[in-house]
């Protein structure tokens, strides 16, 4: 047994080096810094800091370098390092209606206060390969200055005047934390937004867009999608107010979502909410689709049995980590197992043969 072990050592050994190998690639050509990765693929970095649940560029970046690329094991990387954290203080909700916005679109209303901004955003690209990008060392254009930065007011807010949306409630009651306790089902709205919030992008992207194919449909549009900085605050019991100590920028997306009413609701439009870390708006507009979906019990809507309905499917099945660790499991040995199961094989088919051969 030792030297099977020793063995075994050897063998994992070897692999931790010849993946180092791998990492880095060709050594001729020049080595990535978690500097180049934080500042040029910054999409990849909001994602990763999105669904770890820690908002810091540099750790993504190296998470992102250390893992070659692998988004879901940079994701797992920054969870795992996030756990040896203390908590030091809960900060007060960010002021979302106070953002400096470099991002903010409506699909509901053309004029609007504030005005469309429409921000560093690929919808209005060619989506053609860029042969230019492979001129290393090329400057880029520069561009024009976004608007001043002062906060502009929710669009929701114009049709909630007249009534026709439903009010948003404030809730002083404080939420659980998906981070430090487990899930438990049923979940209350503001526990299923942080497991979206988390959950994996593409999923929630299949979700959403199940929705808008009919299954639990909620027509959708995009009230308003916001990006931006907001300061982070918290609580100094000694001085006896709050403090700001930084600044994170964050992707809201509020849909507006036809409804015709229900035996406890009048005929308004109803919300979907996102929230995500960085600029990650694909996944803040279909966490606002699922999120809507998810509501349709407290509105009081048939349920028509839609994935993106049933809490405990999309809950329990969002998260990639959870979801990565289950299926990449079944390749670890599992040599016993499958002895008995192979045992049982044929065992079952020499009870088959005999009884083919009584019958003959």
């Amino acid at each position: 047994m030792y030297v099977a072990v020793k063995g075994g050592e050897r063998a994992i050994d070897n692999a931790h080096s010849w993946l180092a190998e791998e990492r880095r690639g060709d050594p001729a050509v020049p080595e990535l810094s978690v500097a180049q990765i934080r500042e040029q693929l910054a999409l990849a970095i909001n994602r990763v800091m999105a669904e770890g649940s820690l908002y810091d560029p540099d750790l993504a970046a190296l998470a992102i370098k250390q893992a070659r690329g692998d988004l879901i094991e940079a994701i797992f990387l920054i969870r795992a390092y996030r756990t040896t954290l203390p908590r030091l203080a809960a900060a007060n909700p960010v002021d979302t209606g106070a953002m400096a916005v470099d991002r903010r679109v409506s699909a509901t209303f053309k004029d609007l206060p504030g005005g469309q901004v429409l921000g560093p955003t690929f919808d209005y690209t060619h989506r053609l390969l860029d042969f230019a990008l492979m001129a290393e060392g090329a400057a880029p254009v520069a561009a024009t200055a976004p608007a001043d930065g002062a906060p502009v007011p929710r669009v929701t807010g114009f049709l909630n005047r007249d009534g026709l949306i439903e009010p948003a409630l404030p809730d002083d009651t404080p939420p659980p934390d998906l981070t430090r306790e487990p899930l438990e089902l049923p979940a209350g709205r503001p526990l299923r937004l942080q497991a979206i919030t988390r959950g994996d992008e593409g999923f929630i992207l299949s979700l959403a867009y199940s929705t808008q194919r009919g299954y639990g449909r909620t027509h959708a549009f995009v009230g308003e999608l916001r990006i931006g900085a907001v300061a982070v605050e918290c609580e100094i019991p000694e001085l006896g107010f709050a403090v700001e100590i930084g600044e994170i920028t964050v992707t809201e997306c509020e849909t507006v979502n036809q409804f015709k009413g229900s035996k406890t609701e009048p005929p308004q439009f109803t919300r979907g909410y996102g929230l995500v870390f960085g600029q990650t708006e694909r996944k803040a507009i279909a966490m606002a689709l699922v999120d809507r979906a998810l509501r349709w019990q407290e509105l009081g809507e048939d349920y028509v049995g839609a994935p993106a309905q049933d809490e405990e499917f999309v809950l329990s099945h969002c998260d990639n980590i959870q979801a990565t660790g289950f299926l990449e499991h079944i390749k670890l040995p599992h040599y016993v197992d499958f002895q008995a199961e192979l045992e049982l094989v044929r065992k079952l088919r020499r009870e088959a043969q005999t009884l083919q051969e009584a019958a003959e």
